[in-house]
C-alpha cells in the first residue's frame, strides 16, 4: 500500500524545478525527447502528491494477518479490529453491525462528549434510577479495536474495549445480579480468585469514583457501589474492587481498582468490558504511573484484518516520533486535547483560518472512528479532494460522510494525499486507510466530517490514527506521531 510522503522543503523544490527547466530548455531544442521528459516530471509530482493503489487492498480480508512490527518483549499487548479475522469476537457477518450502523453509533459518542465538554459532567438522578445512576460519561459508540488482559488469581483471560476517552476500568462478574449482556470469554467470577477484595464505601478510593465516572458512589452495607451510564444509554453497575492486573509475563500489579459488574446493558457486542486510558486518577494510565511514568503508545491496524499493540511506558518506542502538545480543557479533564494548525491536500496547505481551529479545541479519542471537524474547516478539505477526485463518479452519502464514490469498474485507484499539522508545526501524513472509509467497492467516502457548528468540539478519530504509533508522554504533556507502527 502506498504511503504518503513528506512535502520536500522549498528551497529543494525551486532547485529542482530550475535544473527541470534547464533539462527541458536543452532537450526540447535537440529532439522530441524533451515532451517525454516533461509528461515524466507531471507523473513524478502525481506520485508525490497522491496514492495509487489496487482497490482490492481497500477491501477486508477474510484471514488474520499479524503486523510484523509487533512490540514483542515489551509492555505490550496486541490490538485487534472487533470485527475482523483476528478477533476471537468477530460476529457472524448477518448479525455483525452495518458500515451505517457503525457511524451513527459513532454519531452518538460523538454528540455525548461534545455535550460533556460544553456542559460538564451530569449529576446523579436517584430519583429517576432505582438500579442506575443518570447519565455521565461519554457513548460507547462503535469502539473498533479490542486488547485482552488478565486478571484474578488464577488469572484469566478478558478481551476489553481499550478507550482514551474513558477512566474507570470495569468487567462484568458473577453473579449477574440484574442483567448481563452476552460476551465470549465466561464472565468474571470474584469467589474464585484469592486477590480480590472489596473497596470500602469509607475508604478514599470509593471516593475518586466521583470524579472517573461524573457520579457520586453508593453504598450497599458497607461495600463501596460504582455506576456509570454512557451516553448512548450502555451501563455497567456494580462492586468497586481490587484485583491482580497482568498484563504481561512481567508487568503484574496487585491491587488494581476496577469495577466488578452485575448489571450491564450495552453495545459492547461480547467484549467483557472496558479498559480506561484516560487522565483521571483511577485510569489504567496513572493507577500504573510508577512503572511506566504515564506515558503509553498504541497503533491501529490498517485493515480490520491487521494486527496492532497497546505498549506502555517509553521502552516500547521505535523510529523517531514527532511531538506535538498535549493540553487539558477543565470541563473535559480526562480528554487528551492537541490543537491542529492546518490541513494540506494533495501537497497544498488550505486556506484555512488558525482560529477555526481555536474555537472549539480537539481531542483525540481512540474510542471515535471518524474524524469531526469544524464547517470551517470541513468544507475546504471536502473542496480540495473533491477537485482531485473528478475522475471519479460522486454517489449517495453514507450516513455522516457525504463525499462519496462508485469504484467498482476500477482496478486502480489514485487518491491524493491528506496531511494534518499540530501545534509545533508538526506534520502528521495520513496512510491512505486514514482517508477513506469503504463500505463497498461501490460507496468510498472521505473518512471525514463536518461539525454542525464552529463552536462543537472536534475529535480526531481512528480511522485517521492508522498505523502511526500514537505515543502518549502524559506527564510530559505531550503527544507524539511515528510513521510505521504497524500494517
Amino acid at each position: 500500500m502506498a504511503t504518503a510522503s513528506t512535502a520536500t522543503p522549498l528551497s529543494s523544490n525551486s532547485h529542482r524545478r530550475l535544473l527541470l527547466l534547464s533539462l527541458l530548455f536543452i532537450l526540447c531544442f535537440s529532439s522530441d525527447k524533451g515532451f517525454a521528459l516533461r509528461a515524466g516530471g507531471e507523473e513524478e509530482a502525481l506520485q508525490t502528491h497522491h496514492h495509487t493503489v489496487q482497490l482490492s487492498s481497500l477491501l477486508p480480508a477474510s484471514t488474520c494477518t499479524p503486523s510484523t512490527q509487533e512490540k514483542k518483549g515489551k509492555a505490550s499487548v496486541k490490538v485487534v479490529h472487533w470485527h475482523g479475522p483476528c478477533s476471537t469476537l468477530k460476529q457472524k457477518e448477518a448479525t455483525a453491525p452495518t458500515p451505517a450502523q457503525i457511524l451513527s453509533h459513532d454519531q452518538s459518542r460523538v454528540k455525548s462528549i461534545q455535550s460533556q465538554v460544553n456542559s460538564g459532567r451530569s449529576k446523579i438522578d436517584y430519583s429517576q434510577a432505582a438500579t442506575l445512576p443518570a447519565k455521565s460519561g461519554s457513548s460507547i459508540g462503535s469502539p473498533n479495536y479490542i486488547v485482552t488482559v488478565e486478571l484474578g488469581t488464577p488469572k484469566e483471560d478478558f478481551s476489553l474495549i481499550f478507550d482514551t476517552g474513558s477512566d474507570l476500568t470495569w468487567i462484568q462478574c458473577q453473579p449477574c445480579a440484574v442483567s448481563c449482556y452476552k460476551q465470549k470469554d465466561p464472565i468474571f467470577n470474584p469467589s474464585l480468585s484469592k486477590s480480590y477484595k472489596n473497596v470500602t464505601c469509607d475508604s478514599s478510593q470509593c471516593s475518586l469514583l466521583t470524579s472517573a465516572t461524573g457520579n457520586e458512589p453508593r453504598c450497599s452495607t458497607s461495600t463501596c457501589i460504582y455506576g456509570i451510564k454512557y451516553g448512548d444509554r450502555s451501563s455497567s453497575l456494580g462492586y468497586f474492587a481490587s484485583e491482580t492486573l497482568t498484563l504481561t509475563p512481567t508487568d503484574v500489579f496487585p491491587g488494581f481498582l476496577f469495577g466488578c459488574g452485575e448489571n450491564n446493558t450495552g453495545l459492547f457486542n461480547g467484549a467483557a468490558g472496558l479498559l480506561g486510558l484516560g487522565r483521571d486518577k483511577l485510569s489504567l494510565i496513572s493507577q500504573t504511573e510508577s512503572k511506566y511514568g504515564k506515558y503509553f503508545s498504541y497503533c491501529l491496524p490498517s485493515t480490520s484484518s491487521g494486527t496492532g499493540h497497546l505498549t506502555f511506558g517509553k521502552g516500547g518506542i521505535s523510529g523517531n516520533p514527532k511531538f506535538t502538545t498535549l493540553s487539558i480543557n477543565p470541563q473535559g479533564p480526562s480528554f487528551y486535547f492537541i490543537t491542529i494548525i492546518a490541513i494540506k491536500v494533495s501537497g497544498k496547505i488550505l486556506p484555512i483560518s488558525q482560529s477555526v481551529f481555536t474555537t472549539a479545541g480537539t481531542i483525540i479519542d481512540s474510542g471515535t472512528v471518524i474524524t469531526r471537524l469544524p464547517p470551517g474547516a470541513y468544507t475546504p478539505l471536502k473542496t480540495a479532494f473533491r477537485q482531485q477526485m473528478t475522475k471519479y463518479r460522486l454517489t449517495y452519502p453514507l450516513s455522516i460522510l457525504d463525499t462519496c464514490y462508485d469504484l467498482s469498474n476500477y482496478t486502480t485507484v489514485t487518491i491524493p494525499t491528506i496531511s494534518f499539522y499540530f501545534a509545533g508545526n508538526t506534520e502528521v501524513p495520513l496512510d491512505l486507510s486514514g482517508i477513506l472509509y469503504v463500505a463497498s467497492p461501490s460507496q468510498v467516502c472521505l473518512a471525514f466530517a463536518g461539525n454542525g457548528h464552529a463552536s462543537d468540539l472536534g475529535i480526531f478519530g481512528n480511522v485517521q490514527q492508522q498505523t502511526l504509533d500514537v505515543v502518549y508522554d502524559v506527564a510530559g504533556g505531550k503527544l507524539g506521531f511515528g510513521p510505521g507502527g504497524c500494517s
